[in-house]
């Protein structure tokens, strides 16, 4: 067919050059006067004369035409008088020089060979005779005779390979177990300089199976149409019963063997200059066996088999055990069944319908139509067919999925997927309503009461699954009723009555309900009808828009530039039987009824902004167009030009964002000092604000790039510091990785980065916002990011790691320059930290002091971290990340400052100090006074006894009564005071001056009782109220013990755990520790519960003192 197809192309160039060539040469005889036909005959005198000459015009002509014995030049001298036509015949002459070849061949034995041309101006002669003295036979077409030689002359003004046609055809005879040739044998120097078509012709008798197998790569299925690449074309070609059936393949493909029961033809076509092998196939024959093939089916429940053999075919018999039948075979049983066929071949004979039933209530039906995928009787033609009834004048609708249905013709098929069919059952006869394939506007169909479904699948495909909901319709009395969703944009669909192209079922009507999408119109065209000749009612059209009805002809003018969901009836009449009925073809165009907004953007000039504009999609109304493509996202690169149109398109749908590359190569030629990054304007032909601008830094190499804020200082959005507003800056480095989110109001004054960075900034409208940053290049820094922080009193801040909670990258370092004010303290504490399992190096966190370098803090993964670290002046605070093989490393810490310590320190000396130089200034006053009374009184001491007598000997009552005596009555007593000299040891002596700071305070010195008995105690306090007559002072210190040491708590203690009491039972006991056993037997020291302290006056005169 291929053959066929290069023969039409080249029939038809020849047949304009003809035309072409006939011009000119009637152009030149109106000219010049001569004779209608004359330039042409005198051309092919010329060419004829040569060729019988054995020569080729091209080679000779010039000595020809400089002759004067030549014919051409004889015949111009007979017309002297048309000397200017001369000019124009050489003209002609030269335009149309012929290509001339001579070659001698030899074909083989069992070969024919055929040369043809379809040129006028091209032969193929044979030379007959000696050298000297050959005669050339021309033809159009010769057929050369097999084992002769023979010197063939080729002769056209058309290149020699596109005007002959070289035929080599050789017949294979097969016998029912061999064939002769038992190769497709090729001769492959024959022709090698023209376009070759190899043909092999073999035969085979019945019921015999032939083989080719073709070595090599193979062989690769192609469509008609398609031309092979590399030269080599083959072609298959069957006759069966009169049906010819034909494949094309080319090389290197899957096929290497084919089985074939009939006549067939193996076309091989060769282009100029390709080489063949010696032999192209090898052919081999058996005989076809009587029952060859058994297949095992297994209908499902509630399913009916039926394999039927179509009529056109051979004879073959489908078997069940032992009875066969030549047409039809009906399986029900869902238990496995052997099926015998006795043909090879059985699926090019039998098809397959699988049909099942489906019955609706009024309410119900009985199943949906599903169909998976399904291995049964899978390499023959099969037709699932499902069978639906609902009850008497309710409607069965079928919804289908969201991809919707196509109507076609009868004629089409689906392309590579499932063709459906819907038919409704009559009175009058089964009416077709439609064919359909997957993908289109149709989303469900209403069918009176019974109908089928049906769904055609070709052989030795996988049957795609298959779901459509069957519901219970309404009450209606039309055929059938179309649900169509029109698309948005411009479009037309085309839509076929009832059984087109034949005739709509009579006195019948079917309704399409059209939704129209908003702000769209809709035309209605009648592509092609046939109007009946009625006899009762009319065949007319009806819309319904709206609640207004409109009804028609069809040769009325039809709706045009219309808006709105519409419903179009058509109805049927009676017709005239004797003449055609009633068909329509019909097409509803859809387009936009708004007014696209044009913009041209020219970003020739500019070589760094790139434009980017989506359509966040939550207006289906919305399209965009770039260069009258709609897309649903548009880009307009840097240095180029783009026309871009919006329809229906607010500025709430579109997302418009912009960036721009900053960079330089060097950076002692980079200008980028102190640049700020401003946002440039934007084209005022879009119609929605900025929303976002992306600047890409691109620093030199080993450079760094600086970051600062011009309105202030930056502050990083973590949780518990969130920013604030509309707008925030995003840091990301140059493989895209995150470093955090920026705004203003914080304490980072510079950002530093290693690498290439790109700042994104994002608000409602960024024309509003800005400048935004300062940006600089400098030289490269050890580190990957450096923040420098400056910390505000009262005001924690927060330091997170980069990309936080996410983790740094791999073998990345950070660190924080804190700069500190005056006389403060940073307290650092790591609030959340998460290690990763390292495979290479360890993390790292160190803090270290900026001026003198001291280390205050290290630790690595594998050490424990301290809750909190306080740094006295301003630090460094770095860390590192390593190669983790799980998790990853992120920290983020909490920094305060307080006021130091030193001031508090000196507020205190202060105050302590001021004290003591009041005591100097008292001091003395207060001894003058003490030694000045000294001399009057006998000296009073407040005593502490042990275990011995407390009145001395010969004293039987106190001097005076208690309410006149005013000696000391201490309520409890320090352990200072009454374990003071113990205390004097060392270690313990210098802690006790120092709590005091050296100021005086009381001190206990023990003191020794007599040794004489001791009056009884009674229990009645008054009889032991001493009498005395006269009274000394107390001791009592000048300043309260109180303002030296802390006061002891007044915790509620029980009579014996009291100072004023003393157990017996540790007298003895220098530290008081038990020395006895037995009941506490307490002494009272204090006058804490009307007890009175034992307390002596002694003389100045007596030996004893304290």
């Amino acid at each position: 067919m291929a053959a066929v197809r290069g023969g039409t192309s080249r029939s038809t160039a020849s047949t304009s050059q003809r035309s072409t060539q006939v011009e000119r040469e009637a152009a030149l005889e109106g000219l010049t006067g001569v004779p209608p036909g004359y330039i042409s005959r005198m051309l092919a005198s010329y060419c004829i004369r040569h060729v019988e000459a054995g020569g080729c015009p091209n080679t000779a002509f010039r000595q020809v035409w400089l002759t004067p014995s030549t014919a051409l030049y004889r015949d111009m001298q007979l017309i002297i008088s048309c000397a200017p036509v001369l000019l124009g015949i050489v003209i002609l002459l030269l335009s149309h020089l012929s290509e001339c070849m001579q070659m001698s061949v030899h074909p083989d034995q069992d070969v024919t060979v055929t040369v043809s041309s379809s040129w006028e101006q091209c032969f193929i002669c044979t030379l007959i005779g000696s050298e000297n003295d050959t005669k050339p036979t021309c033809h159009a077409s010769l057929d050369l005779v097999p084992d002769e030689d023979v010197t063939l002359l080729f002769n056209c003004t058309e290149p020699l390979e596109s005007a002959f046609t070289i035929r080599i055809k050789r017949n294979i005879k097969c016998t029912t177990d061999s064939c002769s040739p038992a190769s497709g044998a090729t001769q492959p120097s024959l022709f090698l300089e023209f376009n070759r078509t190899l043909v092999w012709e073999l035969s085979v008798p019945e019921n015999t199976v032939l083989s080719l197998d073709f070595p090599g790569d193979g062989l690769k299925e192609m469509t008609e149409l398609e031309l092979c690449q590399d030269g080599y074309q083959y072609n298959v070609t069957t006759r069966t019963n009169g049906v010819v059936d034909s494949q094309t393949y080319c090389r290197n493909g899957p096929v290497s063997h084919l089985d074939i029961q009939s006549q067939v033809t193996v076309f091989l076509q060769v282009q100029k200059g390709g080489e063949v092998d010696s032999s192209v196939f090898t052919a081999t024959a058996k005989p076809m066996k009587e029952k060859s093939k058994m297949i095992s089916v297994t209908p499902e429940p509630n399913t009916i088999v039926t394999i039927s053999r179509d009529p056109k075919s051979k004879e073959c018999d489908v078997c069940v055990g032992s009875s066969c039948n030549s047409k039809v075979l009906i399986l029900k049983n869902t238990n496995p069944t052997p099926v015998e066929f006795n043909c090879l071949e059985p699926q090019n004979v039998f098809k397959v319908e699988i049909n099942r039933q489906i019955d609706c209530t009024e309410r119900s039906c009985s199943r949906n139509i599903v169909q998976a995928k399904s291995s049964l009787l899978l390499d023959f033609n099969r037709t699932f067919t499902w069978d639906l009834k609902a009850p008497s004048g309710y409607s069965f609708q079928l919804d289908f999925p969201l991809s919707g249905m196509r109507q076609i013709a009868p004629s089409e098929t689906c392309s590579g997927k499932n063709t459906y069919a819907i038919t409704n059952y009559q009175r009058s006869g089964p009416a077709t309503i439609g064919m359909f394939c997957p993908g289109g506007t149709i989303t469900a169909i209403q069918v009176l009461y019974k109908g089928r479904v049906s769904l055609h699948f070709p052989g030795n495909r996988e049957l795609e699954p298959l779901d459509l909901n069957v519901t219970v319709g309404t009450k209606m009395n039309m055929l059938a009723v179309v649900k169509v969703n029109l698309p948005r944009g411009v479009s037309d669909t085309d839509f076929l009555s009832a059984n087109y192209p034949r005739d709509f079922p009579d006195d019948s009507m079917v309704r399409w309900d059209f939704k129209v999408p908003g702000r769209h119109n809709y035309t209605v065209n009648f592509l092609d009808y046939r109007d009946p000749l009625c006899i009762k009612n009319d065949a007319k059209v009806e819309y319904q828009n709206d609640g207004e009805t409109v009804k028609t002809t069809l040769m009325d003018p039809q709706p045009t530039d219309a808006q709105g969901s519409f419903s179009m009836t058509l109805f049927n009449c009676v017709i005239n039987k004797t003449t055609p009925g009633l068909s329509l073809n019909f097409s509803i165009s859809v387009m936009r009824s708004s007014h696209p907004v044009v913009c041209i953007i020219n970003f020739a000039d500019d070589e760094n902004i790139n434009l980017h504009i989506e359509n966040s999609g939550s207006d289906p109304d919305c399209e965009m167009r770039k260069d009258s493509v709609i897309q649903e996202n548009i880009t307009v690169l840097s240095g180029t030009e783009a026309n871009l149109s919006f329809l229906d398109c607010s500025s709430e749908v579109l997302h418009l964002t912009a960036s721009k590359t900053i960079g330089c190569q060097s950076l002692d030629l980079c200008s980028m000092n102190w640049t700020l990054l401003t946002v440039p304007e934007m084209p005022t032909c879009l119609r929605t604000p900025l929303q976002s601008f992306t600047w890409h830094l691109n620093i030199p190499p080993y450079s760094t790039v600086n970051i600062f804020s011009p309105t202030g200082r930056l502050k990083q959005s973590l949780p518990g510091q969130q920013c604030s507003g509309n707008m925030s800056l995003h840091l990301a480095d140059g493989d895209g990785s995150s470093i955090g989110y920026f705004c203003s109001d914080g304490i980072i004054g510079k950002v530093q980065v290693q690498s290439n960075v790109s700042v994104t900034a994002t608000a409602k409208d960024l024309h509003q916002a800005g400048p935004f940053f300062n940006v600089s290049f400098s030289k490269d820094i050890s580190e990957t990011i450096v923040y420098t922080v400056h910390p505000r009193m009262g005001s924690p801040a927060l330091l997170a790691t980069p990309n936080w909670p996410n983790g740094m990258k791999p073998f990345s370092k950070v660190s924080w320059i804190v700069k500190l004010p005056g006389e403060v303290q940073a307290e650092l504490l790591f609030t959340n930290i998460s290690q990763p399992k390292c495979g290479r190096r360890h993390t790292q966190i160190m803090v270290q002091t900026f001026d003198s370098m001291k280390e205050v803090f290290y630790r690595n993964q594998d050490e424990a971290m301290e809750d909190k670290i306080i740094v006295f002046e301003d630090f460094y605070l770095n860390m590192s990340s390593c190669v983790p093989e799980e998790g990853q490393f992120s920290v983020l810490s909490k920094l305060t400052l307080r006021k130091t310590g030193k001031v508090l320190m000196g507020s205190i000396i202060g105050a302590v100090g001021a004290v003591l130089l009041l005591i100097l200034i008292v001091l003395p006053v207060v001894v003058c006074v003490l030694r000045k009374k000294k001399r009057t009184m006998v000296s009073e001491a407040s005593i502490y006894l042990g275990k011995k007598n407390i009145f001395k000997k010969g004293d039987g009552m106190f001097p005076t009564t208690r309410p006149e005596n005013e000696s000391s009555i201490y309520t409890s007593m320090d352990d200072t005071v009454v374990y003071g000299h113990l205390l004097r040891e060392s270690g313990y002596e210098d802690s006790v001056r120092d709590h005091f700071q050296g100021q005086p305070v009381d001190t206990y010195r023990t003191f020794m009782s007599l040794t004489d008995g001791v009056p009884e105690i009674t229990e009645t306090p008054a009889e032991h109220e001493p009498e005395t007559g006269q009274e000394k002072d107390g001791y009592r210190p000048f300043l309260d013990q109180s303002f030296f040491m802390p006061q002891r708590p007044r915790t509620p203690i029980d009579r014996q755990d009291s100072m004023g009491f003393t157990d017996q039972r540790m007298m003895g006991s220098e530290l008081g520790t038990f020395k006895s056993t037995g009941d506490i037997n307490t002494i009272r020291l204090s006058g804490s519960d009307q007890i009175l302290d034992p307390v002596t006056y002694i003389d100045a005169d007596t030996e004893e003192s304290m």
